[in-house]
């Protein structure tokens, strides 16, 4: 078995003295994994930072084996280093990524959404400069890939688009203020930056977002809580902010 083509680093995890299993998200192929040998070493290890894109070339004896990557430089991301705001963001893609994915199962729209917040996040140090709002659309692109999208553009009771306040926190649709009624202290608060009536701001979005990752991945999907990454990364955002 065999596959080459160009794919970002997501992790990277120790293995014996000079090797590294690589984690690797292509467009074509989805999540890879497979076995580098001498990845380890200081050269190797400044190439496969995650979040840097490599050109590779995957072989296996059989489908279902590891396999071992034969690895050639490609784009470095350098500002995903530059400052901590940045270097929370990649942890918390590639983490995320690494978690919710199955192997060899592509989604090319995910994927082009993750290249474009990380060249944003390589860009732009902090989450302040402009990334939180696409990394905010990132996580909910990663929702809609899975099978659980949100649908924020009209209330479940009554079908009217405007006065939209709620989130229903079983089915993700909206719910106006006038159709919820009795039920409202039952559902989620729509924040203002996702078309909603409250003020809330990109912390209360994310904890948005984070209720269904936990409770359609984390519970029913993944079977494993959420990586630390991600709740890192939401605190330095709602503190930047």
């Amino acid at each position: 078995m065999e596959w080459s083509g160009e794919a970002s680093v997501m992790t990277r995890t120790r293995h014996g003295e000079n090797a590294v299993i690589l984690t690797v998200l292509s467009r074509e192929a989805g999540l890879m994994r497979g076995l580098v040998p001498g990845g380890a070493s200081a050269k190797r290890s400044a190439m496969l930072q995650p979040g840097n894109r490599v050109s590779l070339r995957w072989r296996a004896r059989l489908e279902d084996q590891l396999g071992t990557f034969a690895v050639e430089p490609g784009r470095a991301r350098a500002g995903l280093l530059a400052g901590a705001d940045a270097l929370a963001g990649v942890n918390a893609v590639t983490a995320l990524l690494s978690w919710a994915l199955p192997e060899r199962d592509p989604h090319p729209r995910l994927s082009d959404a993750t290249e474009a917040l990380l060249d944003l996040m390589d860009q732009g140090a902090h989450g302040g400069d402009g990334w939180a709002g696409a990394y905010l659309a990132w996580e909910m692109c990663l929702l809609d890939e899975l099978g659980f999208g949100l649908d924020l553009s009209a209330c479940a009771v009554t079908g009217v688009r405007e006065g939209l306040a709620y989130v229903s926190p079983r089915s993700g649709r909206a719910v106006s203020a006038q159709g919820a009624g009795d039920w409202a202290p039952r559902l989620l608060p729509l924040p203002a930056i996702l078309g909603g009536l409250g003020n809330g701001g990109i912390g209360d979005a994310l904890a948005l977002t984070g209720h269904f990752l936990q409770s359609r991945l984390a519970e029913a999907h993944a079977g494993k809580p959420l990586p630390p990454a991600r709740a890192r990364l939401v605190a330095r955002l709602a503190r930047d902010r």
